[in-house]
């Protein structure tokens, strides 16, 4: 493993990930919403976890930017980042499969939105916002440098703090009895843990 090889699998991921969400992306924009709440504050989120996700190390793969922030190139480091980021991806790819149409980039409830809690969300209430965090850490693990290595946890890991109890709450509010019972046996985003 090389640092241009890490690199290159960093940009590969990020094509896989885009090109799992994409469909489901056309998919679900067919299905009417019928609560879309904060939109604004949703887009400020948005935009600081593509930040951290995307644009940081997008910046720095092809340029090494802020090469002040760099630190030595540790293969095996690289190696288990490569793994975590397809374990990352199998998971998007499951959460995207069991969600379908309800599946949304922002919070909002779709019309006819029914509660999962089969396939992976057996086991996590939020699988999706688990695969970003395991991307986040692939990234660091992959692009030694100090700011764009970690801005994906940075990025997201805002994002998932400002918004997931927003998400449960209006999660319980839909489904009520339901959602509060499938919460009760299910952790947020590591099974068994959180």
């Amino acid at each position: 493993m090389t640092p241009l090889v890490a690199r290159l699998i960093w940009w590969a991921g990020t094509v896989a990930w885009y090109a799992i969400m994409h469909p489901n992306v056309r998919r679900s924009r067919k299905t009417p919403t019928t609560q879309r709440p904060e939109r604004i504050r949703e887009r400020v989120l948005m935009a600081i976890s593509f930040t951290g996700l995307f644009a940081i190390p997008a910046v720095y793969c092809p340029t090494g930017v802020p090469r002040f922030a760099g630190y030595p190139f540790q293969p095996a480091l690289a190696w288990l980042g490569a793994v975590v980021l397809v374990l990352a991806l199998v998971l998007f790819f499951h959460t995207h499969r069991r969600l379908g149409r309800f599946w949304s980039v922002t919070l909002e409830i779709r019309q006819d939105h029914g509660l999962v809690t089969d396939g992976i969300y057996r086991f996590v209430r939020h699988p999706m916002y688990s695969a970003y965090f395991l991307w986040a850490l692939s990234q660091a693990l992959l692009l030694p440098n100090w700011i764009a290595g970690p801005a994906g946890l940075v990025g997201f890991g805002t994002l998932f703090a400002f918004r997931v109890r927003r998400e449960e709450h209006m999660m319980l509010q839909t489904f009520g009895d339901a959602y509060a019972a499938y919460a009760a046996r299910t952790k947020r985003i590591i099974p068994g843990v959180f």
